[in-house]
């Protein structure tokens, strides 16, 4: 279903455009600068250690700042998405992708604890929990629960319009995603665990990305 240029303010249709580009761009922004850090942070292992970590250390602000950017542009792409979806998934669908982009933001002011020797320097076993860390952990419970929701949300809106591959596509996201997070969270940081929620936070990016790029084309 697409929306009906002729009732639509030019100027809104290019504002929406810039916040689903934005949502576009938020994904690969992310995972650049997460993944230049991961390869270049002294004592970081991306098999070891989730993303969350780099905003320890001394460089530390640069991941703080991404959680904000990518923040930022997820609640705006969440707007935009208002504006263009219709029925039960365009009230639901920008709400949750919106919860996601807060998690975000919660994630920078709260900054995960060190753990699992990052930063260097920190013991290998070192795993306590502080106030912030317990903050962080919300956060992260706030963020995924709702970017999990918004995939089966939208699955469920595609399916109505007969987008059956996207529906598809939006579901399997949603699971994978929600199968990564459940298994970091029971794993205690094992291998296995980080590698495939690093994969998911991937996926998930990728999802939004592709969403956003779809509903451009309605804006």
């Amino acid at each position: 279903m697409t929306t009906n240029h002729l009732t639509i303010p030019a100027t809104t249709r290019v504002s929406t455009r810039a916040l689903l580009t934005g949502g576009i761009v938020a994904g690969p922004l992310y995972i650049a600068v997460w993944l230049g850090q991961a390869f270049t942070r002294e004592g970081f292992d991306p098999t070891r250690h989730p993303a969350s970590l780099l905003a320890n250390g001394g460089p530390g602000w640069i991941q703080t700042a991404n959680f904000v950017i990518s923040g930022l542009l997820s609640i705006g792409a969440a707007v935009g998405l208002r504006r263009t979806l219709r029925g039960r998934g365009g009230k639901w669908a920008p709400r949750l992708l919106g919860a996601y982009g807060v998690g975000l933001l919660l994630a920078a002011v709260f900054p995960a604890d060190p753990a699992a020797g990052f930063p260097a320097g920190t013991p290998a076993d070192y795993a306590e929990i502080s106030t912030r860390g317990m903050g962080h952990f919300v956060a992260g419970s706030i963020g995924f629960t709702g970017l999990i929701a918004a995939c089966l949300v939208v699955a469920a809106h595609y399916r109505s319009i007969g987008r059956t591959a996207f529906s598809r596509y939006s579901a399997a996201t949603g699971i994978l995603f929600f199968g990564a997070f459940a298994g970091l969270s029971a794993g205690a940081g094992s291998r296995p665990t980080i590698i495939a929620f690093g994969l998911a936070i991937i996926l998930g990016w990728t999802w939004i990305a592709k969403l956003c790029a779809d509903q451009r084309h309605n804006a």
